[in-house]
C-alpha cells in the first residue's frame, strides 16, 4: 500500500518537498526513466531555491555587522601594494615588509655603479635625440625609400640625391630645436613633457618650412622678402624649467651676447663653434647656436651631478675612518688621493 497511497496523495508525501522521495525504489526507478526531464527541473529549481536563501542570509548577515568593522577592511586594503593580485586585505601582513626592486637594487648599488648610472643617463639622453629627430622625420625618411624603390630613373641614378638632402636636413634641424628646447635634461622631467618637447621642435621646423617658402614666393613676385623669425627666440630652458611647465614648453629669449664673443665659453670651443656657424645657412644659425649652448648646460649639469656623488663618497669614507670601520677600498682609496 506505501507505492499506491503515494501515487493517490495518501500519507504526508504532499508536503515534502520532493514528490518522489517516499516511493518505492522500483517506482520511483520507473518514473525518473519516464519523464527524467521534468524531475530534473524540479532538482534544478530546488538548487536555485537554496542558493537564493543562502544570498539573502549573507546580506542579512553583512547589514547585521557593526559599522566599526569597515574601515578596518579599507585600511586593510591600504596596506596592500598595487603589487599584490589580493586588493581586498588578504596577506596584508605579508606585505609588510615589500620594497620595490628598483629601491633594494638603488641602495645595493656601489660607489662605481652610481656614478656610471650617471654618464650612462647622459649617453642614453643623446641617443634618445637620435632616435627621436627620425621619430619626427619619418615622413622624409618614407619618401627618400620610396624613391630609391620606385622612383624615376633620373632620380635613382643619383640616389635620390633631392630626397636625401630633404630627409639629412630635416634629421639636423630636428635634433638641433630638440637640444635647443632641453631634451638633453636628463633629470627631473616627465615622459609627457619629453612628447611636449619633441612636437614643440616639429612645429618649429615645419614652421621654418613655411617662412622659407613664403620668402621663395615673395622673391618669384618682385615683392619684399619677409624676413624669417620662426627661431630668432630659440634657447636652451634654464634647468628645471622644462620640468616644471605645465603647458608647452616656452620658447626664450636668445641671449644678447653671440656665442662667438660669449667669454663664459672657454677659448678653444667658442674658436670651434664660430667655425661650425660660420658654415652653415643663416636661416639654421639660431638653432645651432642655441643646440651648441644646450650641449654646455647638460655637460656642466652632468658634471655637477658627478661631483655631489664623489663629495658624499668621499664624505661617507671619511665617516668610516673616523669610526674605525675603514675598508681595504677606503685605505686604498686614501693613498691614491681619491
Amino acid at each position: 500500500m506505501g507505492w499506491f497511497d503515494s501515487v493517490f496523495g495518501g500519507g504526508s508525501s504532499g508536503s515534502s518537498s520532493d514528490p518522489l522521495a517516499k516511493l518505492d525504489p522500483k517506482l520511483r526507478e520507473f518514473l525518473e526513466k519516464e519523464s527524467p526531464l521534468k524531475y530534473q527541473q524540479q532538482q534544478e529549481q530546488q538548487q536555485q531555491q537554496q542558493q537564493q536563501q543562502q544570498k539573502q542570509k549573507q546580506q542579512q548577515a553583512q547589514q547585521s555587522q557593526p559599522p566599526t568593522q569597515q574601515p578596518t577592511a579599507a585600511s586593510s586594503q591600504s596596506a596592500v601594494p598595487s603589487e599584490s593580485l589580493y586588493q581586498d586585505g588578504r596577506y596584508a601582513d605579508l606585505w609588510k615588509t615589500y620594497r620595490p626592486l628598483a629601491a633594494v637594487e638603488a641602495d645595493t648599488k656601489n660607489e662605481h655603479e652610481r656614478l656610471m648610472d650617471v654618464l650612462d643617463a647622459y649617453k642614453d639622453r643623446r641617443a634618445q635625440i637620435g632616435r627621436t629627430a627620425l621619430e619626427n622625420c619619418a615622413l622624409e625618411q618614407i619618401e627618400w625609400n620610396e624613391c630609391i624603390k620606385t622612383g624615376p630613373l633620373s632620380s635613382r641614378m643619383t640616389m635620390c640625391h633631392e630626397e636625401m638632402k630633404k630627409f639629412e636636413r630635416c634629421y639636423n634641424m630636428q635634433s638641433r630645436l630638440l637640444k635647443a628646447l632641453g631634451y638633453l635634461n636628463t633629470y627631473g622631467r616627465s615622459a609627457e613633457m619629453d612628447e611636449r618637447i619633441q612636437l614643440h621642435a616639429d612645429t618649429l621646423y615645419h614652421r621654418m618650412l613655411q617662412q622659407e617658402a613664403e620668402i621663395e614666393k615673395a622673391k618669384a613676385e618682385g615683392r619684399p622678402a619677409p624676413a624669417l623669425d620662426f627661431a630668432t627666440n630659440i634657447a636652451l630652458p634654464k634647468a628645471g624649467v622644462a620640468a616644471a611647465s605645465p603647458t608647452a614648453p616656452a620658447v626664450p629669449a636668445a641671449p644678447a651676447v653671440p656665442i662667438e664673443n660669449d667669454l663664459s665659453i672657454p677659448e678653444d670651443l667658442r674658436k670651434q663653434f664660430a667655425e661650425k656657424l660660420a658654415k652653415l645657412p643663416a636661416a639654421e644659425r639660431s638653432a645651432e647656436e642655441a643646440a651648441l649652448r644646450a650641449e654646455l648646460v647638460a655637460h656642466a649639469e652632468m658634471s655637477t651631478r658627478v661631483t655631489e656623488l664623489r663629495a658624499a663618497q668621499q664624505a661617507a669614507r671619511e665617516q668610516r675612518k673616523a669610526d674605525g670601520k675603514a675598508t681595504l677600498k677606503d685605505r686604498v682609496s686614501g693613498l691614491f688621493g681619491h
